[in-house]
């Protein structure tokens, strides 16, 4: 989509709250392109930023996906992607399945510590980083959970008559949002993020909103198979974090894995979610956006 065009279809808020609606990479953690929120010492962090709309070729401002981040009995870690990212059915996902199915509260907390965590990924423009200065002004990518998901989805689709829809990624009628961090009981919180008035960014001026436009990064790279392990390769991971002698190949047949499936669109329906994955509560710690940072640190020290 070029930008006239951009500013002639800008998508809807109804679009967008179709698309968002969920009930329920290897990533490059040295990607200069990612902004990371940073705090003090008492856990506490400031910054404003402005949600940037879909990028051309993107039929939706964000991307979405899921992982796994945990340490095995062998004391290695599983710190990969879930296919059930891209539809597919993932080895890790369906162990959880049996563990859970199995009835026993032990196999119940292993669950727990597996599951799998929500990520959404954005562009945004930079525009206070009180902590990082040299940030300010950049396009860059923020992956955030589901806690600032829903504050996105709420301001779309607001609960109350004087309340009036805002779509947080238009360039001329969006906001900024306030994001405001708390340490909450040792994890950290998001409830005071918060989006300001209504505003045109840049002050409307559309040459300069047609440059940072183009700067705005594609977010396929989150939805692409060939940036997944298969599910044969997950299968092998997962058997050697936890000391097993083989692959658990469960319900699936590997042999699926030669099949190489057209990446689903950010806005086409979920893929189903294993029993095990739907019956975990997510942690106050699932929204950290730093989460697989730390456990990818924590891997290269093993």
């Amino acid at each position: 989509m070029s930008f006239a065009n951009l500013k002639r279809n800008r998508n809807s808020i109804a679009d967008l709250v179709s698309a968002g609606d969920t009930n329920t990479e290897k990533k490059n953690y040295g990607d200069d392109r990612q902004w990371k929120a940073t705090v003090d010492k008492a856990g506490n962090g400031y910054a404003v930023l402005r949600f940037l709309p879909a990028p051309e070729g993107n039929e939706t401002p964000w991307a979405r996906y899921w992982d796994h981040g945990f340490k095995g009995p062998t004391g290695q870690w599983m710190i990969e992607r879930s296919l059930t990212s891209i539809g597919q059915p993932c080895p890790i996902s369906e162990a959880n399945s049996a563990l859970w199915n199995s009835g026993n509260e032990d196999d119940k907390a292993i669950v727990r510590d597996r599951k799998r965590r929500l990520h959404y990924v954005s562009n945004v423009l930079v525009v206070s980083d009180p902590s990082n200065p040299s940030n300010e002004g950049k396009v860059m990518l923020y992956t955030f959970g589901k806690k600032i998901h829903d504050k996105i989805m709420d301001v779309m689709q607001p609960q109350f008559q004087d309340e009036a829809p805002l779509n947080p990624y238009d360039m001329w009628e969006g906001a900024d949002f306030k994001l405001k961090i708390r340490n909450w009981e040792g994890y950290r919180n998001y409830d005071k993020s918060e989006f300001a008035s209504q505003s045109a960014l840049l002050g409307g001026d559309d040459e300069k909103l047609e440059a940072l436009y183009a700067k705005t990064y594609d977010l396929h790279e989150y939805t692409d198979p060939a940036n997944y392990k298969t599910y044969a390769e997950l299968s092998a991971r997962l058997a050697l974090v936890l000391g097993q002698s083989s692959p658990q190949t469960l319900a699936h047949s590997a042999s699926l894995d030669a099949q190489s499936p057209a990446p689903a669109p950010a806005s086409a329906p979920q893929p189903s979610i294993p029993a095990a994955d739907a019956a975990v509560p997510s942690s106050a710690a699932s929204d950290d956006d730093d989460t697989m940072a730390y456990f990818s640190s924590l891997a290269a020290e093993d």
